[in-house]
């Protein structure tokens, strides 16, 4: 087992990796920005090192801080948590030239899986399904590009090879619109993320987003924990997620659950991983894989009884999978609702300090945060404070349970996304289950006017 993991990150994530590694007995390093030495896992890891001031760029994005901390603490190990660091390749390959441990796939999944013109195909060779498209990066040739759109058929979505985290995309409706769309979408995606590569693909107008989790040894071994429901989005960013996904049959998921473990064993795959999905008229279509722990593994932990932190720590320690297929049981139904600072009627972020909270209980209740009453929720990242975790023997019970774990969280001071959620959970077409990736959009809309 590892000796010592350095945490990587800020936050509700690296409490929770603090709190696998003591289960594990591991040492434990946090490392924190100057604005977040009041974080709670700072106070509770067995050491701690500032590595610089409030910018991200500056601290949780300092490579060579990092590694630097890591040397003087005699940290075998890096969790990079989610976001930050987690999914960049040259990190993790940093990490590992330094003679550390990245707790994570190889720098060259993570390279392969970024790049979504790469994963794509990667996909295809393991028999995965995937969204009609350009089948690789779109050149100059403006005449095949158009020749490729009307093959997809309108409406189609441009997509940079290097995007993620819904940025990056354009949706054409009609051919007089493309070659200008393609031109804004590159340059867009120049700036943002230093490549212009861009593709197409048939861009499905009422998909759910469902997902599929993994775990693989490195060594050619792999297996699936289930799959969730992401479709409550807020401008592609996720709002409430739950496992498993409702109203799947049985058999076509899981024929796609079976490619995804091919694809797994194919690339010799490390830890934890995601591979995300459109999912429409019961067909699914690959759109991304992200090599990391998600925001809502939790869910997932709920109805499997898998610890997917600790299966991380086992696996960067040389262990094989502790579990096997045959072992995984879905068992029951949970919901994960991500609880923001953010004004609910703006959504723009409301830092400050938190004068009283209170964290709700009960059976089948689990809230995921570091905050507490006095500390002050800093202006400089995501405004994600927490996640709050329902889990029943049904999907009813899972929502009864969370609405009243809505009800009775308390968190005075700042602004929230509680009533949002109240409101979400009220909607009879959400009760029902299957709703798409736009409704939440058109759920507001309706609510403005």
């Amino acid at each position: 087992m590892l000796d010592k993991v350095l945490i990587a990150n800020r936050g509700e994530i690296a409490l929770r990796i603090l709190r696998a590694c003591k289960e594990l007995g591991i040492k434990t390093v946090a490392v924190h920005s100057s604005a977040d030495r009041d974080l709670m896992h700072v106070r509770l890891a067995d050491e701690s090192v500032c590595i610089g001031p409030a910018s991200a760029a500056q601290s949780y994005l300092n490579v060579p801080a990092i590694i630097a901390a890591t040397e003087v603490t005699d940290a075998v190990a890096i969790h990079p948590g989610y976001g930050f660091l987690s999914e960049n390749a040259d990190f993790a390959e940093q990490v590992e030239r330094s003679g550390f441990t990245f707790i994570g796939p190889r720098a060259e999944t993570i390279r392969l899986m970024g790049d979504k013109v790469s994963a794509i195909e990667a996909m295809k060779k393991a028999g995965v399904p995937t969204v009609p498209g350009s089948d690789g990066p779109l050149d100059d040739d403006n005449e095949r590009t158009l020749s490729i759109a009307r093959r997809i058929g309108y409406p189609v979505i441009i997509k940079a090879a290097a995007g993620g985290g819904g940025r990056g995309m354009r949706v054409v409706h009609s051919e007089a619109s493309l070659l200008k769309g393609i031109y804004v979408t590159k340059s867009e995606a120049k700036a943002a993320f230093g490549n212009d590569t861009v593709y197409l693909e048939k861009f499905l107008e009422n998909p759910r987003h469902v997902e599929i989790q993994v775990l693989g040894d490195g060594q050619g071994n792999a297996l699936y924990l289930g799959d969730r429901d992401c479709s409550m989005q807020r401008r592609h960013q996720k709002v409430i997620e739950e496992a498993p996904a409702p109203g799947i049959p049985d058999d076509v998921r899981q024929q796609v659950a079976e490619t995804c473990i091919k694809a797994c064993q194919l690339m010799k795959y490390r830890g934890a991983g995601t591979l995300e999905f459109l999912y429409q008229d019961e067909q699914f279509y690959f759109i991304e894989m992200n090599t990391r722990v998600q925001v809502e593994h939790p869910v997932t932990e709920m109805v499997t009884g898998v610890d997917i932190v600790k299966e991380q720590l086992k696996i960067a320690s040389g262990m094989p999978l502790s579990i096997r297929q045959e072992d995984v049981k879905i068992s029951g139904h949970s919901l994960e609702c991500r609880i923001n600072a953010e004004d609910p009627s703006s959504f723009m972020p409301c830092p400050g300090k938190i004068n009283l909270y209170h964290a709700p209980g009960g059976h089948g209740i689990r809230v995921d945060s570091h905050i507490y009453s006095g500390y002050t929720v800093p202006p400089y990242y995501d405004s994600l404070i927490g996640k709050l975790i329902s889990f029943g023997a049904s999907r009813e019970e899972a929502l009864v349970r969370m609405q009243n774990a809505l009800d009775e969280i308390l968190i005075d001071g700042i602004r929230t996304n509680i009533a949002l959620h109240k409101d979400i959970l009220r909607d009879p077409n959400f009760r029902k289950g299957g709703v798409n990736i736009h409704y939440l959009e058109h759920m507001l809309s309706d609510a403005a006017k």
